[in-house]
């Protein structure tokens, strides 16, 4: 039961970093890279603090750090550059598909494959999410903008593997955050454009990067040695519903039958994934 409870607190985490993100950045409170770029730092020096009261030695793997902070920057500056010409649900749709795909893939390559039945959990909750999230009416989605969203989950995807052999969670995040501030640097400068700061944007922006994003990260790197890899990739399918239903509490909207059938899909195929045996895989 705890480490389900430590899950939910993680996918809370991560939904709350989407509602963060559009409140700073649809209304135009700050720009996208900008964002990015305080919320990786604020992270870094939450995680940074931590590791000093925990008397944590910053040392981590190099390979598995670098590996870390070049992910966590390819899903930053993916999902920063694509944010702005794609539409949420449809964004929200490519990145954690790509997700999925990175994830399942990579263990059919390590020879580790899902049950079928996990696969079919998996489609299931994706089904889902699309149900959610797809857009109603003519919506453009330029090809640029669907590749950059895209690369954004392989991003996350691969951060999500690294994470698998963290042994230190917090010392291995505040590693990855810090990297990734100096690495994200190049591309604000490329793609930024004109900057747009306000202090509500950049307290949304610490409160996202320290809070949701640092803790939060921190969190799953903990829970992620303990799940199996196909119930990893699903259950983060239930991200974007609960940053939907959060919103409808928010704002007040009302709770629609299109809404409550995805969710009901997205959570029915996440428990398959959970509750199927996992494939036993035979030695040759």
């Amino acid at each position: 039961m705890r480490l389900i409870a430590l899950t939910v607190v993680v996918m809370i985490a991560f939904a709350a970093n989407s509602i963060l993100g559009r409140w700073a950045i649809g209304p135009g409170h700050m720009d996208a890279t900008g964002f990015g770029l305080l919320r990786l730092a604020s992270g870094a020096v939450m995680l940074g603090l931590l590791c000093l009261l925990q008397r944590q030695p910053l040392a981590e793997s190099w390979r598995r750090s670098l590996a870390g902070g070049a992910a966590l920057t390819l899903y930053m500056v993916g999902f920063s550059v694509a944010y702005v010409a794609l539409d949420a649900g449809l964004g929200a749709l490519v990145l954690f598909g790509v997700v999925q795909v990175s994830m399942f893939g990579w263990g059919l390559i390590r020879r580790q494959p899902a049950a079928p039945l996990q696969i079919l959990g998996a489609a299931l909750a994706l089904s889902g999410l699309a149900y959610v999230v797809w857009p109603g009416g003519a919506v453009e989605a330029p090809l640029w903008a669907v590749l950059w969203m895209g690369a954004a989950g392989l991003g996350w995807g691969i951060y999500s593997l690294v994470g698998r052999g963290a042994q230190r969670p917090v010392a291995a995040s505040a590693v990855n955050f810090a990297l990734a501030t100096g690495m994200i640097l190049p591309a604000v400068w490329w793609f930024g454009g004109a900057a747009v700061v306000t202090p509500l944007g950049c307290l949304l922006a610490v409160v996202s990067g320290a809070g949701t994003s640092g803790l939060g990260y921190a969190l799953w790197y903990r829970v992620l040695p303990q799940i199996p890899g196909p119930v990893a990739a699903t259950v983060q399918l239930s991200v974007p519903v609960i940053a939907i239903l959060a919103g409808t509490v928010i704002l007040g909207e009302p709770v629609g039958a299109r809404l409550l059938l995805g969710t009901v899909a997205v959570l029915g195929g996440i428990a398959v994934v959970i509750l199927c045996p996992p494939r036993k895989i035979r030695s040759s």
